[in-house]
């Protein structure tokens, strides 16, 4: 069973991108300057081409890693913005747009209960989402982010 999460411990590492594919991409990419280095000028327009192809596998890697966190935070958008609806008076529902998306989105780990004050919170005193998470008292666990 995953640890009780809080503010302290809720980033989250992919052990396989940030332990293994990235620091790999980064060596093939050092590896590729000091290569081109010791090679001049023998096959440099080879060795050239290395250093190009590790920039844009690294700049791939990272954008992949950019795409599945966009795509998450408008899924938790969406969630909360639903949550929000669910948990505030009707009255209260135009402000959900008020919020920003890292609000949104830093608000997720707040239980129902305490939601809709530190909704109000956020918005009078434009939380930012890490005075967010540091206000929350019964944090919800997310364990199931990208």
């Amino acid at each position: 069973m995953p640890t009780q999460q809080n503010f302290k411990n809720h980033t989250r590492y992919d052990p396989l991108f940030h332990y293994v594919i990235f620091p790999l991409l980064f060596i093939n990419f050092v590896f590729s300057i000091y290569a081109t280095i010791h090679n001049w000028p023998n096959a440099r327009h080879l060795n050239a081409w290395w250093i190009v192809m590790s920039i844009v596998v690294l700049l791939l890697a990272i954008r992949s890693r950019s795409t599945a966190l966009k795509t998450q935070d408008r899924i938790i958008r969406l969630e909360e913005r639903l949550r929000l609806t669910a948990l505030l008076p009707p009255a209260e529902h135009d402000n959900i747009r008020r919020l920003t998306v890292p609000q949104l989105v830093a608000l997720r780990f707040a239980s129902d209960e305490e939601l809709p004050s530190l909704f109000r919170k956020a918005l009078t005193d434009n939380l930012s989402p890490k005075d967010i998470k540091k206000a929350i008292d019964n944090w919800r666990p997310d364990h199931h982010r990208v």
